[in-house]
């Protein structure tokens, strides 16, 4: 395996440099299920498991190696490995997993591209596509939007156009597996060294695209059901498939729940339109609830916002501002003292009335 045109470059090889002295070789992981992988190295394909150092030593369950990820391993039999460190991830894409607890749940590391997959069926949905474009956003990966099945759509021009609206630079691609038509537009995105990783619910068509691609049917696909156009989880783990060209695409499993894992400056660049109609109002700390200059009221009423849109855009903040106070980032704790002084400023209001 060339790991050069599976995505190796100066910063990878730079990181494994000093693993490199103590004899360890350089992989990359190809698929994660529990304590067990499958690494990609330059010379052979092995499985592996973590080294005790790498459990003791890790941070949290988000810090082990997953899909995508570029690790130093051991050999220590025939195709068998032992991981002993994972080299620093230039962009992971995660969500927040499910519980109670903030925890983060990477769904794929170093990733260059995300393909969101919308299926042009029951699965077309497009608060769920602006949450996809917020995770984007905070793990750094250039998105594209992919709308899939277009022999089942009859409004394709009116799907575009709403899909316009929220994508902000995200490019869309109309596509069907079905027919191949819209395949080649996807290829153009793919080349030696980039990795393509799909995300999308289950039934959307992620398997069968990378079948398209990779011309064979190497990923299992199902149909889905007519009542509501989800399918089975005919994908069950998370796999990068190298390419014959160079470069990679990864397939994940169908996610029926989204939780965020990202702040609010990634809410804001994924609704950048309402952002930079919010900077125009009047007063910065502008809860756009009523204030007199409210830029963003004005807009909605002009019909320049849509009212979905904005709903949208609250939710997600909600959501977010959520997860930075459990989680104790620096924005909660800038919150917090603000809260605090305006807690403040009421008592010494309070008291100069009295």
């Amino acid at each position: 395996m060339n790991l050069v045109t599976l995505g190796a470059g100066p910063a990878v090889f730079g990181a494994f440099a000093a693993y490199a002295a103590r004899g360890l070789i350089l992989g990359r992981v190809a698929t994660a299920q529990r304590d067990q992988y499958r690494l990609y190295t330059e010379t052979v394909e092995v499985l592996a498991e973590a080294s005790g150092a790498l459990w003791y030593g890790a941070s949290g369950a988000a810090s082990m190696p997953v899909t995508g990820d570029w690790v130093a391993a051991r050999i220590v039999g025939p195709e068998q490995a032992v991981v002993e460190a994972v080299l620093p991830r230039q962009t992971c894409f995660s969500r927040r997993a499910a519980g109670r607890r903030e925890e983060r749940q990477p769904i794929a590391a170093n990733i260059d591209l995300l393909f969101l997959v919308c299926g042009l069926d029951g699965d077309f949905n497009l608060r769920r596509l602006e949450r996809y474009l917020t995770l984007a956003a905070e793990s750094g990966v250039r998105p594209v939007i992919v709308l899939h099945k277009t022999d089942l759509c009859d409004h394709l021009a009116a799907r575009v156009e709403e899909t316009a609206a929220v994508a902000g630079a995200a490019p869309i691609v109309t596509s069907s597996a079905r027919t191949a038509a819209g395949i080649d537009g996807l290829a153009r995105f793919l080349a030696p060294g980039r990795t393509v990783a799909l995300v999308g619910s289950s039934g959307a068509g992620k398997s069968t695209i990378v079948n398209r691609m990779l011309g064979e049917d190497r990923l299992a696909t199902g149909e889905v059901r007519e009542s509501d156009s989800r399918g089975r989880h005919t994908t069950t783990h998370r796999e990068l498939v190298p390419l014959s060209a160079g470069g990679a695409l990864i397939d994940t499993p169908g996610m029926r729940e989204l939780q965020l894992w990202a702040g609010e400056e990634s809410v804001d660049r994924a609704f950048a339109e309402i952002a930079l109609t919010a900077a125009n109002c009047r007063f910065r700390d502008c809860s756009h609830t009523g204030e007199p200059g409210c830029a963003v009221a004005a807009a909605l009423a002009a019909g320049e916002i849509a009212r979905a849109r904005w709903e949208g855009y609250r939710k997600l903040l909600a959501e977010a501002r959520r997860h930075e106070e459990r989680a104790g980032g620096p924005a909660a704790l800038e919150r917090k003292r603000q809260v605090k002084q305006i807690h403040k400023a009421q008592r010494e209001h309070y008291k100069s009335r009295r």
